[in-house]
């Protein structure tokens, strides 16, 4: 091997490297163990002890928030936390570029982009396409009353066409996800997440958002949906406007069907003190007739801007009234433009809610907006009460002033409005504000101020920001899953490195350690890259353990055949490490398996991406320890005058007299392979297939009991109409632990529908659990046991769609690729039909398992993501099996092996079994290890790819080489046969 010195040199170099990348994550995990031992499972005071020294310094030089900052990332499989992707609403977008158009053509394409978008399609190109359709040819997007408006004159003009103002849209898109992505990566940092990572998704309008470690669900994602739209707003005083309410609910006797039949209606005079506060029990008793009033479970005190309160529950009822035409045509026209917003929820009052009216007008225009905010604190008011204090700009200043002082004279109130929620409606008591200084205060606790004041000064999203998928994992599924990827890995390792011990010897002993050294630079890499590790990933790993030996062993089986010629030793070693020993074979397999790994990393999101990662590191790292460091050992071993045969005593002539003939029996194979096919896609049109969530849409819930449960009595209590109206609950793993599925709201995407659902599933789950399990305890286990909801996630239509459609081209377009690759390679199509032909029966095989099988098997065996993840990664190793055979048959082929036609290709086969059979049993080992030990939520996963790597194995012997033949045309193989005889004689 030339060279050798300067290799040498790099694998140490690149191994000092990699310890040294590894020490961070050591001292990290160090420091963290030795807080939790501190805080003695108090999970707020671990973090104030973590926090106490970052700044402090504890590795070289480094101050631990330096040294944790440079550790393997856990995903949140691992770590625990929440995972979301964000889409910004682009209609949100085009309509503020419209200045709110009421034009109908663009109104109506709006609908029609959000009803009729398919697939991956982007919602601007459905827009585009709905407003070609509805114009007809005769709206243009710059007239006037649409985009060629006075706000965007520098850039849109009258005589633009249709085509340069979609240029320039897309364009103003593009910025507006850009400046959402800055706002929210500006309110994460300041959250005090350790560690988030928060990435744009292509030119989706996407953005996903992960915060490992984080617990707090509720809070988290409103911080991130919140659009910070802030707005100072004039109210009308309940004895200005509360006979609307009057007049309103006399309308809609009419209309309305009354709450609680009674036989006699209360009197104006009852009616007039329940509005204001002093309704008597005869009055409350006599209720019922009364569509509105009788929703009133309070009324504003005379001068106060609270009109009256209602339970949280009534208020898309009363919205519905307030909205009606018939409604708002009863107020007077001073008061046309009216706007009704409700108040904050205080939580030592969750069933009363207030209902406030604003001084709108035609534009709906605040006199005063957020937009003016330069600074924003955390603080406390007067009354000692949480706050937050802002500070506006000159000009938002000189107009704070205006609005203060008009407000001081005719004694009315300003509602300081977030997000169309009334924070606070203080009245001016002392005159003029100047210096633009003002507060807001209510009823906060001191994490809600911190956050909001975080969101002020970050500043508002530039349009609403829906969480079209999210995952909540709590911290002790994490360490579950940490334990589990610990232990397969162990396992699978020891089995690897004794199995190449016991079948290759003393060279069996190099091949451990290029597989030590190789784990070493894998973790090292991914350690330098800022690398997410998650749980598919560890699997990634492990795998990797089953593929490093994997080359080895192609060189090992190849030196062996040499030496069975007579070379010597030395010629042995150094003939398999040349392209016509076993160089072709090892590159032919890896760079197929490459090309799958691309098109998993680069169709695959959140996990799948870190197992692609894995993977495609780990087959780099493989190659190059198994070629080069394995390479040293070996000339090392020979120059050293050691006797290496590739074998142990038990294992030196197994497979080597094997004659069998495998194209004779092709015609039962290809009849078992049909039948298989047929059978799965009867299958496929009668069971189908059990598509998760990230197929179809809908909610998920890990959840664990404090005992066995029984499933239907779960689904029941869920599919009851207050609750979930229907769900879903299986079995997941322990008898004591469900996972759980809905589609209940799942097109709704605001933080208050996302608690609502947390809160449903509480209450209807709490009788199962004993008294003492609270909402916090049951949503975030902050109590370190592992009972409550261990994990959630929630995958809307639209995301879904996306999904299926990207997995769908994943596994076409790694076929196609691979297709391609080999008639390249090869030279002959024969050979990528063969290929091909074996890994589609495998896809189908494994499909038709699962269709068969999902109704009563174990363990969970839905079509994910990670089933996709799965898919691929099998048809990589199928791949890998059929091209050390192809290698073998183009050789002999090529060469001046003697025989008829079979005879040469069935030889070929029986000379690659040793290596066929190795490659693909070491890793069915660390794959058994995987699924016994490896945990539930991938067992599903792994059990894909150990059916995958079975038939994938069987297909290449079976189906791949007898399809090469049967395709190979009669010419051909006489000219092959002419040449060998030819040789013969």
């Amino acid at each position: 091997m030339q060279n050798k010195g300067l290799i040498k040199f790099f694998a140490i170099l690149f191994a000092l490297v990699s310890i040294y990348q590894l020490s961070f994550t050591f001292v990290t995990n160090n420091i963290e163990r030795k807080a939790k031992v501190f805080a003695n499972g108090d999970s707020k005071k671990e973090l104030s002890y973590l926090d106490s020294i970052g700044k402090e310094k504890v590795f070289l030089g480094h101050t631990f928030n330096e040294v944790r900052a440079k550790q393997i990332n856990k995903g949140l499989d691992l770590e625990g936390g929440i995972n979301v992707i964000l889409q910004i609403s682009v209609k949100d977008v085009l309509k503020g570029l419209a200045n709110n158009s009421k034009n109908p053509v663009f109104n109506k394409a709006l609908a029609e982009a959000t009803k009729n978008r398919e697939g991956n399609q982007s919602y601007l190109d459905a827009f585009f396409i709905a407003f070609d359709k509805e114009s007809n040819g005769g709206t243009k997007l710059a007239s006037p009353e649409i985009f060629g408006n006075r706000n965007l004159s520098d850039v849109i003009k009258f005589d633009m066409s249709d085509a340069q103002v979609k240029a320039v849209l897309r364009k103003k898109v593009e910025e507006s996800v850009e400046s959402a992505f800055r706002v929210l990566r500006e309110r994460i940092d300041k959250f005090g997440v350790t560690q988030p990572n928060i990435q744009k998704l292509g030119e989706s309008g996407r953005i996903l958002v992960e915060l490992p470690g984080a617990k707090d669900v509720d809070r988290i994602t409103k911080l991130l949906q919140s659009t910070a739209q802030l707005e100072f707003w004039e109210t009308y005083k309940v004895d200005e406007i509360g006979n609307f309410l009057l007049a309103a609910n006399e309308v809609l006797k009419k209309t309305e069907k009354a709450t609680v039949e009674t036989k006699e209606a209360p009197k104006t005079s009852e009616i007039d003190s329940l509005l204001t506060n002093k309704a008597t029990d005869s009055a409350a008793a006599k209720k019922g007739n009364n569509p509105l009033l009788d929703l009133v479970v309070g009324g504003g005190q005379q001068g106060s801007p609270v009109l009256a309160y209602f339970n949280p529950k009534d208020t898309a009822k009363v919205n519905g009234y307030l909205k009606r035409d018939d409604i708002r045509s009863l107020l007077p026209a001073e008061q046309r433009y009216v706007r009704f917003a409700w108040g904050k929820l205080n939580p030592k009052s969750p069933n009363v809610v207030e209902l406030y009216a604003l001084k709108a007008n035609r534009e709906g225009i605040p006199p005063l907006s957020g937009g003016v905010i330069t600074d924003a604190r955390e603080s406390f008011d007067q009354m000692g009460r949480p706050s937050v204090t802002m500070q506006m700009n000159a000009t938002g200043a000189k107009k704070w002033e205006e609005l203060t002082g008009k407000a001081y004279t005719q004694q009315s109130n300003i509602a300081i409005v977030l997000d169309n929620i009334v924070y606070s409606a203080p009245g001016v008591s002392s005159g003029p504000i100047a210096g633009g200084r003002s507060e807001i205060s209510g009823v906060f606790n001191v994490a809600e101020t911190k956050d909001l004041a975080n969101i002020l000064r970050a500043g508002k999203l530039p349009a609403s920001a829906e969480i079209v998928q999210s995952e909540v994992v709590g911290p002790s599924l994490g360490q579950e899953a940490i334990d589990n990827g610990i232990t397969s890995s162990l396992v699978g390792l020891l089995l690897v490195s004794l199995w190449m011990v016991f079948y290759y010897g003393k060279a069996g002993w190099y091949a451990n350690v290029a597989l030590a050294v190789n784990l070493l630079f894998l973790f090292g890499i991914l350690a330098s890259l800022g690398a997410v590790l998650t749980l598919p990933g560890i699997a990634g790993i492990v795998l990797t353990m089953g593929t490093a030996v994997d080359a080895n062993i192609i060189i090992y089986e190849r030196a062996k055949e040499e030496l069975r010629l007579g070379k010597s030793l030395d010629e042995a070693v150094r003939f398999s490490f040349t392209w016509r020993g076993a160089m072709s074979s090892i590159t032919d397999a890896n760079v197929t398996h490459v090309l799958t790994g691309l098109v998993l990393l680069i169709f695959g999101t959140g996990p799948i991406k870190g197992f692609a990662t894995t993977l495609l590191i780990g087959i780099f790292t493989s190659l190059f320890t198994s070629i080069f460091i394995t390479r040293m050992l070996l000339d090392w071993s020979v120059s050293r005058g050691n006797k290496l045969e590739f074998s142990t005593a038990v294992t030196k002539n197994w497979f080597t007299n094997f004659h069998f003939d495998f194209l004779k029996i092709k015609k039962w194979t290809y009849l078992f392979s049909g039948l298989v096919v047929v059978v799965s896609c009867i299958s496929f049109a009668i069971n189908g297939l059990d598509e998760g969530v990230d197929f179809v849409g809908g909610r998920t819930f890990q959840v664990k009991f404090e005992k066995a449960i029984e499933p239907s009595e779960i689904a029941d209590a869920l599919s009851k109409e207050e609750v979930f109206g229907s769900a879903e609950a299986k079995i997941f793993g322990d008898a004591n632990q469900l996972k759980i599925t809905t589609k209940y709201k799942v097109q709704e995407t605001s933080s208050e529908v996302d608690k609502e659902v947390n809160e449903k599933l509480y209450n209807a789950l709490k009788p199962f659990y004993s008294n003492n399990i609270t909402y916090d305890k049951f949503i975030n286990t902050f109590d370190g046991k592992k009972i409550g909801l261990l994990q959630a996630s929630k995958v809307s239509a639209a995301v879904s769609d996306d999904i299926k459609t990207n997995s769908y081209w994943a596994v076409l377009g790694s076929m196609a690729i691979v297709f391609v690759y080999l008639m390249i390679s090869f030279r002959k199509w024969q050979y990528s039909l063969g290929a091909i032909a074996a890994v589609a029966h495998d896809v189908i095989f494994v499909l038709g398992i699962y269709s068969l099988c999902y109704k009563f098997m174990p363990f969970h065996m839905e079509m994910d993501q990670h089933f996709i993840a799965a898919i691929l990664t099998v048809i990589g190793y199928s791949m890998n099996d059929t091209v050390i055979v192809f290698d073998r048959v183009r050789e002999y082929l090529a060469g001046n092996t003697k025989g008829h036609f079979n005879d040469i290709v069935n030889k070929s086969i029986n000379t690659t079994l040793s290596r066929t059979i190795n490659t693909s049993l070491t890793l069915l080992l660390v794959l058994l290890i995987m699924f016994i030990f490896g945990g539930e939520s991938i067992r599903g996963f792994i059990f894909a790819m150990l059916v995958g790597i079975t038939v994938g194995t069987y297909s290449s012997l079976f189906i791949a080489t007898p399809v090469l033949c049967d395709t190979v045309t009669k010419k051909e193989r006489e000219e092959i046969e002419v040449r060998h005889n030819k040789t013969e004689e």
